[in-house]
C-alpha cells in the first residue's frame, strides 16, 4: 500500500502507535524511550513510503523499524543509565545492586488504548504477563536481539520467518536464539500467582494501611518470606524479610511532617499507589501479588 498523503499515513499509522509504544516498552523498558523510539519509528516510515513495496503487511514492516530503532536505543549506553537518587538517610547495604535501573512503569490506562487481540495458539505468555515488571525486567538482562526476538515471536506471535527478516537473520538463528531466551527469562522471573479481585483489594488495601501508619510489622507479615524491595532509579535492592525491615526501619524513621498518602491505582496490570507527602508527589509503587501475600514491591522514585 502506497501514499504520498501524508494526512492519509498519519491516519493509517495512528492505528498502530499504540500498540508499538507497548512493542518497544518491553524492549526498552522505558516509557519515555519508547516514546522517544515510537516518534522515530513513524517519521522514518513516512521518509521510507515510497520504497514500501508490499511484500509485507504494513504491521509487519512498521515493527521491523520500532524493533530496530530499539536495538539501536539499546546499543546507546549513554541513554540507559538515569541518576542515582540520593536518600535523605543512611540505608543499609543492599542485597544487591540491581542493574535495571531504567525501568519504568507503564500506567494501565495506556494499556486501555492498545487493541485488544487474541495471542494465537503459538504465545507462550499471556497479555497480561506480558507486561508485568518482572516480564519486563526480565527482558532487559537479555541481550537485546534475544529480547526482541522473544517478544516478536512468543508475545506477538509473528512467523519465524518474518522474525528472522526484522533482524536479519536466519530461521535457525532465530531458533537458537528464543531457545537461549526463554530459558534465562523464565529462570528470572521464576512463578507468579493471581489471586480474584477481590482478595487483591482486600490485601493492597492492608499493605497501604500498614505501610501509611508507619506499621512495619504489619508490612513485613504480607510479603512472602523471599520478597523483593526495589526502587528504580537507585540501584538498592533488598530480597527478605530481615533486609526489607532494615531498610524499612530506617526509611519510615525519617520524619514527614506533611503525612504521607497512598491513592490506588493501576501499573503494568498490577496494582499500584501514587504516592504522596502532603501535596507533593513521592513516587508510584507497584506491588507484585502471590497468592495471599505480596512478592515485590516496586518503588519508582521519581514518578509523578
Amino acid at each position: 500500500m502506497r501514499t504520498s498523503d501524508e494526512q492519509d499515513f498519519r491516519e493509517l499509522a495512528a492505528t498502530y502507535r499504540h500498540e508499538l509504544h507497548l512493542h518497544c516498552y518491553r524492549i526498552l523498558g522505558s516509557l519515555t524511550e519508547a516514546e522517544d523510539a515510537v516518534q522515530e519509528t513513524l517519521l522514518a516510515a513516512w521518509r521510507g513510503l515510497d520504497g514500501f513495496e508490499g511484500r509485507s503487511s504494513l504491521r509487519t514492516w512498521l515493527y521491523r523499524i520500532a524493533t530496530n530503532r530499539c536495538l539501536n536505543a539499546l546499543r546507546d549506553a549513554g541513554r540507559r543509565r538515569p541518576p542515582e537518587p540520593v536518600p535523605p538517610f543512611d540505608p543499609p547495604e543492599p542485597s544487591r545492586r540491581g542493574e535495571v535501573t531504567w525501568l519504568q512503569p507503564y500506567p494501565d490506562e495506556l494499556l486501555e488504548c492498545v487493541a485488544d487481540s487474541d495471542p494465537g495458539p503459538e504465545a507462550r505468555y499471556t497479555a497480561r504477563e506480558a507486561i508485568e515488571l518482572a516480564f519486563v525486567t526480565g527482558l532487559q538482562l537479555l541481550p537485546p536481539r534475544q529480547a526482541a526476538a522473544l517478544v516478536l515471536r512468543d508475545v506477538l506471535c509473528f512467523p519465524a520467518g518474518e522474525v528472522a527478516s526484522m533482524l536479519g537473520t536466519t530461521e535457525t538463528a532465530v531458533k537458537g536464539v528464543l531457545q537461549r531466551a526463554r530459558a534465562s527469562l523464565d529462570k528470572h522471573r521464576g512463578g507468579t500467582g493471581h489471586r480474584p479481585s477481590s482478595h487483591e483489594r482486600e490485601l493492597t488495601r492492608r499493605f497501604a494501611d500498614a505501610f501509611t501508619a508507619g506499621d512495619l510489622d504489619g508490612v513485613l507479615s504480607l510479603l512472602t518470606d523471599d520478597a523483593w524491595l526495589t526502587m528504580p532509579p537507585a540501584p538498592h535492592e533488598y530480597h527478605g524479610l530481615e533486609a526489607i525491615a532494615g531498610f524499612l526501619r530506617v526509611s519510615m524513621a525519617v520524619p514527614v511532617p506533611e503525612g504521607f498518602t497512598m491513592t490506588p491505582t493501576r501499573a503494568n496490570n498490577q496494582p499500584a499507589f501514587l504516592c504522596h507527602h502532603g501535596e507533593i508527589p513521592a513516587g508510584l509503587m507497584v506491588l507484585t501479588i502471590d497468592g495471599d501475600r505480596v512478592r515485590a514491591v516496586t518503588r519508582f522514585l521519581d514518578q509523578k
